[in-house]
């Protein structure tokens, strides 16, 4: 069973619609009327018995969060739920999977090594992969027009899976 959901993303308004940010974007249309306070370097809030993070450490650093809250309520990797960008999955889809290779996500990575195992689920949200020039950038870019409206509908069908993460599947709006 899953106890916490952790979005990830970087914070910052500089950050706030970009496609390193879809975490922290499904987040925000998940909970829009969510009380967030400060917790677990993280902004916290509840959905039920579940808890909910969004570490505020920068991507990179997310396990720092992560560990936190799964320390202090005696958390196994299993009832962990990461929601995060994808450049392997083109924008438009979707992949929910317990474990698996990390895909060089250095938020991934770093969660990885804080909480001595990667048998989290994941909520894999395709940001596409560019064709040419630095994957840094182009994660720190903001999403297009015509890209956030399809975000939007991913998010939307995203909705139920959130309600049951346990299942492993795929999602597309393409």
């Amino acid at each position: 069973m899953i106890r916490l959901i952790v979005f990830l993303g970087n914070p910052g308004k500089e950050y706030r619609e970009t496609r390193h940010n879809a975490g922290f974007l499904f987040a925000d249309e998940l909970y829009p009327a969510a009380s967030w306070k400060m917790k677990f370097h993280s902004s916290f809030t509840e959905d039920g018995q579940r808890k909910v993070i969004k570490p505020m450490t920068m991507m990179n650093l997310s396990g720092t969060a992560v560990s936190e809250a799964a320390s202090f309520y005696k958390l196994k990797a299993d009832e962990i739920l990461v929601v995060h960008d994808d450049l392997e999955l083109p924008l438009g889809k979707a992949k929910l999977q317990k474990g698996g290779g990390l895909q060089g996500h250095n938020g991934l990575r770093n969660i990885k090594e804080r909480i001595g195992s990667d048998s989290f689920y994941r909520l894999r949200i395709g940001i596409g992969r560019p064709q040419h020039g630095d994957v840094r950038l182009y994660v720190t870019s903001p999403f297009k027009k015509d890209e956030a409206i399809i975000l939007s509908s991913l998010f939307s069908k995203l909705k139920g899976i959130i309600a049951n993460p346990e299942k492993e599947t795929e999602v597309s709006v393409l």
